[in-house]
């Protein structure tokens, strides 16, 4: 299993359509959609990696109960998840939550808006 990095990380966020990504709260990268957040990533000056983004409610207590995964802080309410460990997460499987991160957020947005941005995704990442 190939771990995740954040630049592949970053790459593929800016990947997905309509996507801004912008420097906040220091080291932060934050990813959003029409202004709406969906992740957050970054390598602080001691070149540790932080990486959370929102999942769907019902998986959010079985992922912070999963080995390098937590709660994540201040976003926790909103059903966000922290990866402590990115090496407990290959990178096929951080892009796969990121896009869910995204297509939750989309889902959230004026329907006119989500029809083109949920057909530009991968067909698995559309339901």
């Amino acid at each position: 299993m190939a771990a995740a990095t954040i630049k592949k990380i970053q790459a593929h966020c800016a990947s997905l359509p309509e996507v801004v990504g912008s420097r906040k709260w220091g080291t932060d990268f934050v990813y959003t959609i029409f202004e709406k957040m969906f992740c957050v990533a970054s390598i602080t000056a001691d070149g540790k990696n932080h990486l959370s983004f929102k999942v769907d409610d019902d998986l959010f207590l079985a992922m912070t109960e999963r080995a390098g995964f937590a709660p994540a802080p201040y976003l926790a309410r909103m059903k966000w998840v922290a990866v402590t460990d990115l090496r407990k997460v290959s990178q096929a499987e951080v892009n796969a939550l990121i896009t869910q991160a995204y297509r939750l957020v989309v889902l959230k947005l004026p329907r006119y808006k989500q029809a083109a941005l949920l057909a530009a995704l991968p067909e698995d990442a559309q339901k």
